[in-house]
């Protein structure tokens, strides 16, 4: 009965700030002006598809940069002294602790023509443009959610038993065959933890892309934001299949993990 009640609170926020928005987008994309049933907001939806596969491989993108510079780090840095590691990763939240539009308006500032990055590079002979393009996009994402996809692994890499680890050196394992053999299928977790947390709210962000990228370069989520000012019910529609695709993204990577588990 206790636990019950304690519980309580967070049924009542979930019900207030979750349940009832989404049933208000779900009859908003489902209903038209007057109030009747339609689908009409999803058929006008399908002209933002590109936008759509645009966004998700932008994700993608950034979410595989991100695994691919955090899996090393983690690794890196649990080979350190305890208190090293803290100390490295409060530096790396240090960051986190600002404004997140303040962090994106200083990449702004440094990539943009004349900023320090291009007149660093033109003074030894490189020219380009590093703002406004895709690729700046995903160097803001990358930017952004590296810690989220650092600490899942840092943590569960953290936890690995380390007799385990000696136990396969005493059976003649060299380093490569401990990662490949121990650390690395025990750190599968933290891998699919920060793939999630990547992943998710790089498909639905609506703010780097207006700041680094160009006319080319906007994404679903900014097309969310402003389409609502102008028609709420395909604004709603979008919602709801951008919803749909991360529910079944979260469903693989928990199938994923739990396979995982039981290997």
């Amino acid at each position: 009965m206790k636990s019950k009640l304690l519980s309580l609170p967070y049924i009542v926020w979930m019900l207030v700030f979750t349940m009832i928005p989404l049933v208000m987008i779900g009859v908003t994309a489902f209903t038209d002006n007057s109030g009747c049933f339609s689908v009409d907001a999803f058929v006008s939806a399908f002209q933002y598809t590109n936008i759509f596969l645009k966004s998700l491989w932008i994700a993608l993108l950034s979410t595989v940069i991100c695994l691919l510079l955090a899996y090393p780090l983690a690794y890196i840095i649990c080979q350190m002294r305890p208190s090293t590691q803290k100390t490295v990763i409060m530096l790396m939240m240090i960051p986190m602790w600002m404004n997140f539009l303040l962090r994106i308006y200083a990449w702004v500032l440094l990539l943009q023509n004349g900023g320090p990055l291009d007149t660093l590079l033109s003074a030894i002979g490189i020219h380009g443009d590093y703002s406004n393009n895709t690729a700046a996009v995903v160097v803001g994402m990358v930017y952004e959610y590296l810690p989220f996809m650092l600490l899942p692994i840092y943590t569960v890499m953290g936890k690995i038993d380390k007799s385990l680890i000696e136990a396969a050196q005493d059976l003649g394992s060299n380093k490569a065959s401990v990662f490949r053999r121990v650390i690395l299928p025990l750190s599968i977790p933290g891998v699919i933890s920060g793939i999630t947390m990547v992943f998710v709210p790089s498909a639905s962000t609506f703010v780097v892309a207006q700041y680094l990228g160009g006319t080319d370069d906007i994404m679903i989520g900014d097309v969310i934001d402003k389409i609502f000012f102008t028609n709420n019910h395909i604004g709603a529609a979008l919602s709801l299949v951008l919803m749909v695709f991360i529910l079944l993204f979260l469903v693989l990577m928990n199938k994923f993990g739990d396979e995982e588990a039981i290997a």
